[in-house]
């Protein structure tokens, strides 16, 4: 095969795999793996490329990475590279279609300089052998990949004509799940003395499904609708059932708060005003969607599912699905987030009659009534700030404050919630919370709130997930004789990539801050489907 210069593609796929080729090993992309609320933070960055001339342009590439010099020969003898508007090379993440077009490009573009300023000047003639000998020795290869190629696009554009849409994207999750449980002694009574029960609960069959619909018009933004059900709230499980205000029933239970009616359980629009911030808009979020996130404790498809151990207890006064906003920022090559979110609880109501809708649990225990002035701006209303500072993949600590008005009475919460791996498979979290209630049915209420726990990580198997943790959700001497503790351990299974089986075990001591309330122990055996 003899070179020739008036082929110049022949110069520049052989300079970029004799690069790659002999100086860099391959990297794969991890699998990538679905999560359920996804906060916004998530969605894929899309960045203009920016050409570079230097390899010192990169802020994330270092004279020690093991590829540098073959980076720096491409960028700085070829220059047929280029990074991001960001500054940032990224190379650790894979190589899109996309990316490698552009890359082919500015070297296609570099060799019809090299012609006109005479390519002579520019290549050895050790080059140019090289480049003969490359041709010769890969131009099986480069048949092979050819057809591959022609392969999956003729694929692709199968896929293409059959898509659910090509803005929209759809995925589901379905949690089955069995319980049972029951109580020592003769009644569990609740943290006013009203008598609960006298029996145990009966074994049950609960669950939840849901249908996810992601839409973006320009590959940045996001328009979420989340079609949801359930079986029957938080009096299908036990703990929901025995001890139902300080947080112990099954959080997926809750949500949503449906009997089987299919609903509208998220509605929001996302965007990015600039590239490191994201902004959620909209008449249904979730306040514990944006704030308040860990990685073994905040998701009760995947980790725990007592509600006192999925979020701060105290610092979500308002937890249902409300209309509102929030701001997700994370400047550049920096370890610090900020996030905030605020809340209206009876936003779409004009009037100042009805009830209030998504109340935690314990807001009815504190406050006879539970009617208020309506509309975004009520009476009934919730802001939040986080701090996060998180140096690394293995460390995070986040700062939170929580206040507002509870149907016309202030609230004030203070907040901390950390997380630390100690190895690749052994991890230690909890969470603290000191709140102000003020005007109380017990007067003025201090609350205290916290939990930790450990994390294993493929335990067993790979991919499996387990933790262990205790808490205390409220802990105030003016309501009860004691203070409530709960105890939670499960064992996350994966099947394969869409089905993973739980068992797990919650424990529950001095029930509603009651001294006479017997220990409960309830079971769940949790199966979910992704899809």
């Amino acid at each position: 095969m003899t070179l020739s210069f008036n082929k110049p593609w022949q110069i520049a796929i052989s300079l970029f795999l004799f690069h790659f080729l002999t100086q860099v090993t391959p990297v794969f992309a991890e699998p990538l793996t679905r999560s359920d609320q996804l906060p916004d933070s998530a969605i894929a960055e899309m960045s203009t490329p920016k050409e570079v001339t230097s390899v010192d342009q990169f802020t994330d590439v270092q004279v020690t990475d093991w590829a540098f010099q073959a980076l720096q020969s491409l960028i700085e003898r070829h220059r047929c590279i280029t990074g991001y508007s960001d500054s940032t090379f990224r190379g650790s993440r894979a190589l899109t279609r996309y990316e490698f077009a552009n890359i082919l490009n500015s070297c296609l573009n570099r060799v019809n300089e090299l012609i006109v300023t005479k390519v002579a000047d520019e290549l050895t003639q050790e080059d140019l052998i090289v480049v003969e000998k490359l041709q010769k020795e890969f131009a099986q290869e480069l048949t092979t990949l050819r057809g591959r190629v022609d392969t999956l696009e003729a694929g692709t554009t199968q896929l293409e004509a059959n898509q659910f849409s090509t803005t929209t994207k759809l995925s589901g999750q379905v949690i089955l799940a069995v319980n049972g449980g029951g109580f020592e002694g003769d009644r569990i009574v609740s943290a006013t003395g009203a008598e609960i029960t006298r029996n145990d609960p009966n074994i049950t069959s609960l669950y939840r499904a849901a249908l996810d619909l992601n839409t973006s018009f320009n590959g940045s933004d996001r328009l979420r609708i989340l079609l949801d059900t359930g079986s029957n709230g938080s009096r299908d499980n036990a703990a929901g059932v025995l001890e139902p205000v300080f947080g112990s029933v099954l959080d997926f239970s809750v949500k949503p708060p449906s009997d089987g009616n299919l609903g509208v359980g998220m509605l929001y629009y996302t965007f990015r005003p600039i590239p490191d911030m994201t902004v959620s808009v909209g008449p249904n979020i979730r306040t514990t969607a944006y704030v308040d996130r860990n990685s073994y404790a905040s998701l009760s498809f995947r980790d725990f599912t007592t509600q006192a151990f999925i979020n701060n207890f105290i610092l979500f006064p308002i937890v249902g699905l409300r209309a509102g906003a929030a701001f997700d920022w994370k400047p550049q090559a920096t370890p610090f987030s900020i996030r905030a979110v605020y809340v209206a609880a009876n936003a779409e109501n004009p009037s100042n009659q009805g009830i209030v809708r998504g109340l935690s649990s314990f807001v009815p225990l504190l406050y006879s009534t539970n009617a208020g002035a309506g509309g975004l701006f009520g009476d009934t209303y919730q802001g939040i700030a986080e701090f996060e500072y998180a140096p690394s993949k293995a460390l995070a600590v986040r700062l939170q404050y929580s206040g507002g008005q509870m149907l016309s009475n202030r609230f004030d919460v203070f907040g901390v919630n950390f997380e630390l791996a100690l190895s690749d498979k052994l991890a230690v979290f909890g969470r603290y919370g000191y709140g102000d209630y003020s005007n109380t049915t017990f007067g003025d209420l201090n609350p205290q709130y916290w939990m930790a726990g450990v994390g294993f990580r493929d335990l067993l198997k790979r991919g499996a997930l387990a933790g262990i943790a205790a808490g205390q959700p409220f802990i105030e001497g003016n309501i009860g004789n004691a203070t409530q503790t709960n105890f939670e351990a499960f064992y996350n299974l994966p099947i394969n990539d869409h089905i993973r089986v739980t068992p797990l075990i919650q424990v529950i001591t001095n029930a509603a801050n009651q001294d006479n309330n017997g220990t409960i122990t309830t079971g769940t055996l949790r199966t979910v489907f992704s899809f």
